[in-house]
């Protein structure tokens, strides 16, 4: 009877944690963990440190806080705009949620459609100065699937254009002479031989 009543009593004892309890809790832990981005013009974003962690940049600096301090991390990001970032963070959120598929170089179609999924297509449709932009922070902030998609849109609008176009399309000025421009095509003939 003693070792029933100790087998009671054994069994009405709290259980310690498993060890895939005590994973999942710092797995949330670590997924609702904030790092709070601040963009050039003095805008705080909180984002999920997951997102955050997409830029290289960000998380070399998050490496070297954590050594200081252990508090929140704010990471100042001085070359991006608030309206920039606010577009790179919803690249990331979305890149974590469905991840872009490997662009093929050289590009298949001048469509982006026929290069990614729809949403990403969709979300370099922008203003050639934006993207721009975007190209500018994806490359400081080291986030390699952003710079590949914003590059791989501006390589499109590029794709199959003669020079006369593509100075079109950007806005840019011919300051070449008839015969430097003649020059020029003499010397780079096997440019569009190609």
């Amino acid at each position: 009877q003693d070792i029933r009543a100790h087998l009671f009593l054994l069994r009405q004892r709290p259980k310690a944690p498993s060890h895939a309890t005590i994973r999942s809790v710092i797995t949330m832990d670590v997924e609702e963990t904030k790092v709070n981005l601040v963009s050039k013009d003095g805008k705080t974003f909180s984002v999920p440190l997951k997102v955050a962690k997409m830029s290289e940049l960000v998380k070399s600096m998050m490496d070297e806080d954590a050594d200081e301090d252990g508090g929140s991390m704010e990471i100042p990001l001085p070359n991006v705009k608030s309206e920039v970032l606010e577009k790179v963070i919803e690249f990331c959120e979305h890149h974590l949620e469905e991840p872009m598929t490997e662009i093929e170089k050289p590009l298949k179609s001048q469509v982006m459609g026929d290069v990614v999924q729809k949403w990403y297509a969709d979300f370099v449709n922008l203003e050639q100065v934006l993207l721009f932009e975007l190209i500018l922070a994806a490359n400081y902030m080291d986030i390699k699937p952003l710079l590949d998609l914003t590059c791989a849109t501006t390589a499109s609008m590029i794709k199959g254009k003669s020079p006369d176009e593509i100075r079109t399309t950007f806005n840019i000025t011919n300051d070449f002479s008839p015969e430097e421009e003649a020059q020029v095509r003499e010397e780079n003939k096997w440019c569009e031989e190609a």
